[in-house]
């Protein structure tokens, strides 16, 4: 990892010019979050229902007495035994963070189309605390473009990531969803975000990104995360 060494003053000039794009950078950013929450909302008109441990529970329910729910799309097929790692890699950033943003009228849920069994079974082998939902056969999943027909991928219909992307063999995919309810009780999507926009969540990578070897993919993206519980270590 060769790299130029320099004076500590010459250190300081160069570390100081790319401060100034890090500045402009976090202005930018405030800027785009500030739009991001100026955008329009969409009523929520379908009764979407889920599956937990202790049985049936509406999308309106899920709010937990906030205002705000956040929902992570995972991707977790009925029929699969695959423990998607990227997925359970954002997974593993929640509980922590959530402890907080609850404090701050947002709720939390992951929703996957496995049935609740499985998703159980997955959480506690993985340690995770949050409320983990099977959307099962609903609407959910398709409607906020997350899973598709094998109809659709077999004839270049399955569109994810608004359009950039089109998906031919999974039938599931990953993203965040977050909602609002009014003090009518009345539902609204207020905003998704899919692929790489779910980096925002993944604080172990802005860990990385200070350092000189960045996220350290030398084999790919994402190419050394593995389940908690498959590192060598």
């Amino acid at each position: 990892m060769p790299h130029e060494i320099l004076s500590r003053e010459d250190w300081l000039t160069a570390r100081k010019a790319l401060f100034e794009k890090e500045l402009a950078m976090t202005h930018a950013l405030d800027a785009l979050r500030a739009e991001r929450r100026e955008l329009p909302w969409v009523r929520v008109d379908k009764d979407y229902v889920f599956q937990g441990p202790e049985g049936s529970r509406a999308l309106s329910d899920l709010f937990d007495g906030r205002s705000q729910l956040a929902v992570y799309h995972f991707m977790l097929a009925p029929g699969s035994d695959h423990l998607c790692p990227g997925c359970s890699f954002t997974m593993d950033h929640v509980d922590a963070a959530r402890r907080h943003f609850e404090h701050a009228d947002l709720s939390f849920v992951a929703v996957s189309r496995a049935p609740i069994e499985q998703i159980e079974a997955a959480r506690a082998r993985m340690g995770w605390a949050f409320r983990w939902l099977s959307s099962g056969d609903g609407d959910f999943n398709h409607d906020f473009g997350v899973s598709f027909t094998a109809e659709d991928r077999e004839a270049g219909r399955a569109s994810y990531n608004y359009g950039h992307i089109l998906i031919s063999r999974s039938s599931d995919m990953f993203g965040v969803s977050v909602f609002v309810k009014d003090e009518h009780g009345d539902v609204f999507h207020t905003y998704s975000t899919y692929h790489r926009g779910t980096e925002l969540l993944m604080g172990a990578f802005n860990w990385l990104d200070l350092t000189p070897k960045g996220r350290n993919e030398t084999g790919g993206t994402m190419s050394w995360v593995r389940l908690q519980d498959e590192y060598a270590d």
